[in-house]
């Protein structure tokens, strides 16, 4: 594989990893970021230093374009480097992978009343698509969606519950599946708005995502007919569109994470002494170590390989499934290693590792669980060999 990234995208993502270095890792001891997230205090004020440093929202060019997949892996792996890199310069989840998903598919007016506050980054978003499992709700399969919407004249009434709904405390920007007579449907929808209830701010294992994660109950919810998202019963379809991407970006900022955690790890291991000598230099140590580089760099190339299929123009939903499984299950043993090299430091606050192992653990859930993906993998080699086994 051939890699074709501009200038352009190399001189961003060196000013992203230097902006990100020399303001951001200090906000990281910030009393703002509390067990919920970062407040949305703390979030403006890091991302008026991103626009007057020239990079917020750097993976969007002013016309509105894109950078190429490959590039934007370059771009967001840098500002992954900080938990709250991502937050400062607006390449976090889930507004990037909503600004890609509107981009594509929203229509002009939708684009300047709900895109362009979240790529000027004054506002953030949330995706309710998630339900309550007690509830037989839509998790991993949406074809299990419990959320309805009917129409009622030029509106919409949606009803139903959500959950794990990431930073709907806060957001001014929402887009809400539900379930019409013709299938699923999305909306594009002001926040706060009565009708659109925070139950409670779950206790989760991950802090970096500004509201966290809540459950949230929709109670005759009226939307304008104009602010469907594309037509009834396409939203698996616009879904499909923001999938494969934005499971790709959630391995290019936490490859940056883990990158992180393994300069911390071997910084620690070269100067901590034990049994007569540097830690890297005990065998056990040192091969934690050196197996990190060998996964950073399967999961770098990983990540290249589906960005490269994506900038084809194809949905890449199989090379997604496959890249996300193995970076996740790469990026939790390097984490995991991290912390093991560094002992008892390693379990604590005083450095970002012990949040980075937090964060990557939850994302073998995010965006599908690692069984989920195999699973589907699977149905696919198994139809691939009854095609290729028809008429013998």
């Amino acid at each position: 594989m051939t890699k074709k990234i501009s200038a352009e995208a190399h001189d961003i993502a060196e000013r992203v990893e230097k902006f990100v270095r020399d303001k951001i890792f200090a906000y990281e001891k910030d009393e703002r970021c509390e067990d919920h997230g970062p407040t949305d205090e703390l979030v403006q004020e890091m991302r008026v230093l991103a626009k007057e440093a020239g990079i917020l929202t750097p993976h969007i060019r002013e016309d509105g374009s894109h950078l190429t997949h490959l590039e934007t892996a370059l771009v967001l792996r840098k500002s992954g480097l900080s938990p709250l890199g991502p937050l400062a310069v607006n390449t976090f989840a889930p507004d990037e992978g909503n600004m890609y998903l509107l981009g594509k598919c929203a229509s002009p007016e939708q684009k300047e009343r709900f895109l362009e506050p979240l790529v000027s980054g004054r506002e953030r978003s949330a995706f309710f698509m998630t339900e309550p499992a007690s509830e037989n709700g839509a998790g991993s399969d949406p074809m299990m969606m419990q959320t309805t919407a009917r129409p009622d004249g030029n509106h919409w009434v949606i009803n139903g519950r959500k959950t794990f709904i990431t930073g709907a405390k806060g957001a001014a920007v929402g887009i809400v599946m539900a379930k019409s007579d013709e299938g699923a449907t999305m909306f594009l929808v002001d926040l706060p708005d009565p009708a659109i209830k925070i139950e409670r701010v779950l206790d989760t294992i991950d802090s970096s995502m500004p509201g966290s994660h809540s459950v949230v109950n929709i109670d005759n919810l009226r939307v304008p007919a104009d602010q469907m998202l594309g037509e009834s019963g396409e939203g698996f379809k616009y879904a499909q569109v923001r999938l494969s991407p934005a499971r790709l970006t959630h391995c290019m900022r936490w490859l940056g994470s883990c990158d992180r955690a393994q300069e911390i790890a071997i910084d620690y291991a070269c100067k901590r002494q034990a049994f007569g000598k540097p830690l890297i230099d005990h065998e056990g140590v040192g091969f934690m170590l050196a197996q990190n580089q060998i996964d950073l760099k399967q999961a770098e190339l990983m990540i290249d390989w589906c960005a490269s299929v994506l900038d084809t123009g194809a949905l890449g939903t199989t090379e997604s499934s496959m890249a996300k499984v193995a970076v996740s299950e790469a990026l939790f043993r390097i984490a995991d290693n991290c912390v093991q090299v560094m002992g008892g430091t390693g379990l604590s606050r005083d450095t970002v590792v012990e949040q980075v192992f937090r964060e990557v653990r939850a994302f073998r859930v995010y965006d599908g669980p690692t069984e989920v993906h195999k699973w589907s993998l699977a149905k696919k080699i198994k139809k691939s060999h009854q095609i290729a086994n028809e008429g013998l």
